[in-house]
């Protein structure tokens, strides 16, 4: 983990440990510079990382501020943490139902910008949010950068696994969202009806280079599955 990265999370730390609400001043700049040793730079980019992914706003001459939290139990499509971390207020479980070597189609090529003939891993899960099925999902990883996955660590947190075992950079994603009709067979896997409306999201993850390494297709049931987005100004991201 990078040091701003370990500074960013304390203060995501702080935030949850202290219960703090929207409007909440937290330590100034230089406070943070003198505890947590680092150079003003570093904290700067660990405050740029929080305000990008709507935890706090900044203020001109007035502070750092906590901002508005989100509610329990949406997904905020902004984040690229997985299920365990936006969801840890809740029990939940994966069931793998495949996980394989195979020769990429010409999507997951395109999407993964890889040869016909790299191998990548697939993996199909229903993700279970105490105890009632949320989601199916099919993730394809690219095996030159994941070169290892089991059944266990499917099951477990693939996020966690990347991050922490394989250390991966995972910086930023790409969502393309939409909502049609649940064919027979994820219906049945959804336990609900043909035709019902399924809430289909299409991911690319990306490391800190630039590269994809993650192709990954959820499709929510629709009673079960709430979601957010914190936007910030066009100023703002460009000053």
């Amino acid at each position: 983990m990078l040091k701003y990265e370990y500074i960013a999370k304390e203060i995501m730390n702080l935030i949850e440990d202290k219960d703090l609400r929207q409007g909440d001043k937290l330590p100034s700049l230089d406070e943070l510079v003198t505890q947590f040793e680092v150079s003003k730079n570093t904290v700067i980019k660990a405050l740029d990382e929080l305000q990008s992914h709507g935890l706090i706003y900044q203020v001109r001459g007035s502070g750092i501020f906590v901002r508005g939290r989100r509610q329990k139990g949406y997904i905020n499509m902004m984040e690229i943490q997985g299920f365990n971390s936006m969801l840890r207020e809740f029990d939940l479980t994966s069931k793998v139902l495949e996980l394989k070597e195979v020769i990429p189609s010409e999507t997951v090529q395109a999407h993964l910008q890889i040869d016909a003939d790299q191998p990548v891993y697939y993996l199909k899960r229903l993700r279970y949010i105490e105890g009632r099925i949320f989601c199916i999902e099919e993730s394809y990883f690219d095996k030159n950068i994941v070169m290892y996955l089991n059944e266990q660590i499917a099951k477990d947190s693939v996020f966690n696994y990347l991050t922490n075992n394989l250390k991966l950079q995972i910086s930023f994603l790409d969502h393309y969202l939409r909502v049609g009709k649940l064919n027979q067979q994820n219906a049945v896997y959804l336990e609900l009806q043909e035709g019902d409306p399924g809430i289909q999201v299409e991911s690319i993850f990306y490391l800190a280079n630039g590269v994809p390494f993650d192709y990954s297709k959820i499709i929510y049931h629709y009673e079960e599955s709430q979601f957010f987005i914190q936007g910030n100004s066009y100023y703002n991201l460009m000053n």
